[in-house]
């Protein structure tokens, strides 16, 4: 008998997961020039965490959170989402205070019930970062600039910027009197989530996708037309350091976020490349979440992009070609004696930090050269019986297809 994945999950095999290492490391590479610094939470946190930070009325907390009972009874939850327990451990650890800047990053498994599609999963990854500390504008831009340093050296193309601002305390209670305003009169005309929403957040009826509810959302009032003098500057910095340097961008006005914390700042980065679901990442300022769950206030700024859509975009060969070989050496042996031997030089090539590896099947030295074009080989070291009763090996440069014979007293040294 045979079991399948559960559903909303997916294995990642080998050939794929090379994609995946790829694009894991250069997130770390990336995010540590900017001297961000990575923190792991556990996967799953007390439910109260995240209906206290996400909101409650929100989909993600109404719907779609993995919650169960430990053996005594307290409520938890598989996160759904990582900002609201890296807060948490900063907090927990003094990492966050309102006198100093804190930079974080995360990779990891996030859970969420929902329906699948392409690059949604019910377990789903996320890489991001948390600023925590500085409500400089500056900051806004780092962490967009970060997201296109990061997709310029996975190579990416076709992507774009969707910004907006959602205001604060102090100016989002005007514009939620206008949205309900807006939406009362064609209410029952709208999908019942819509309906639902009026009443206990009206923004998130923005996000709505459902086409019978567009018509309505595109006349609503914009969120920029109601800043208070202070998020109106705000924002107004941020679109001017994004033009200054010269980042393609358009100021979606029907951009909210799919969380309650948001505040200022909210943007998206869009692929082409992708379906009606073509976000592959996606953040904001949340300048209240850290007072909300216990600490001091302290501003705060962050990103999440979505590793299952931007490997969909990585596979789909929407960026340009460039991709290294996987393997330095490929040792292949005919006879016992030459097996031996090449077994020795693979150790040493590996012990001097070259991937290295060879055939253990006994297969045909054509079914070998074959075998080492497939992983991308960049060398292959022949170990014949008949050249090495003759004192030596030959080296073949797989890209010209170059053969040079190398004595055997140099073989360790060449390979």
């Amino acid at each position: 008998m045979y079991y399948s994945v559960p559903r909303g999950t997916k294995d990642i095999l080998p050939e794929e997961a090379l994609l995946w290492q790829e694009l894991e490391q250069t997130c770390r590479d990336i995010f540590r020039l900017s001297n961000y610094l990575e923190i792991r939470t556990p996967i799953f946190e007390s439910t109260e965490l995240f209906a206290r930070s996400i909101g409650k009325t929100t989909d993600i907390v109404s719907k779609e959170m993995y919650e169960f009972k430990d053996r005594k009874g307290r409520s938890l939850t598989l996160r759904p989402e990582e900002t609201a327990p890296v807060v948490r451990a900063g907090l927990e650890h003094s990492l966050i205070r309102p006198d100093q800047v804190t930079k974080l990053y995360y990779i990891g498994p996030m859970f969420r019930y929902e329906r699948p599609q392409a690059g949604r999963q019910r377990q789903f990854h996320q890489a991001g970062v948390e600023v925590f500390g500085s409500a400089d504008p500056l900051i806004d831009v780092e962490v967009i600039l970060l997201n296109r340093q990061l997709f310029s050296a996975l190579r990416l193309k076709g992507l774009s910027v969707n910004i907006n601002s959602v205001g604060c305390k102090k100016c989002r209670p005007e514009f939620r009197k206008q949205l309900k305003d807006h939406f009362k009169y064609n209410i029952n005309k709208m999908c019942a989530d819509c309906q639902n929403r009026l009443e206990h957040n009206p923004l998130r009826i923005l996000d709505c996708k459902e086409a019978k509810c567009q018509k309505y959302i595109e006349l609503a009032p914009a969120s920029v037309d109601t800043l208070c003098d202070e998020c109106k500057g705000h924002f107004g910095a941020v679109i001017k350091q994004l033009d200054y340097h010269q980042v393609k961008f358009v100021v979606n006005k029907r951009l909210v976020r799919g969380l309650d914390y948001y505040t200022k700042t909210s943007f998206e980065i869009i692929s082409s490349n992708l379906g009606a679901q073509n976000a592959v990442s996606g953040g904001g300022r949340y300048d209240d979440l850290v007072a909300e769950l216990g600490g001091k206030p302290t501003p705060a700024v962050g990103f999440a992009i979505g590793l299952e859509r931007l490997i969909e975009v990585m596979k789909k060969g929407t960026r340009d070609e460039g991709r290294g070989t996987q393997l330095d050496l490929f040792i292949a042996t005919l006879g016992d004696k030459a097996r031996e031997l090449g077994f020795d030089l693979l150790i040493k090539a590996r012990q001097k930090g070259r991937s290295a590896d060879m055939d253990y099947l006994g297969k045909a030295l054509k079914t070998q050269l074959k075998l080492a074009d497939k992983l991308g080989a960049k060398q292959v070291l022949i170990l014949g019986e008949d050249e090495l009763n003759k004192g030596y090996g030959i080296l073949k440069d797989m890209k010209t297809s170059k053969q040079t014979e190398v004595r055997i007293d140099s073989l360790e040294e060449v390979v």
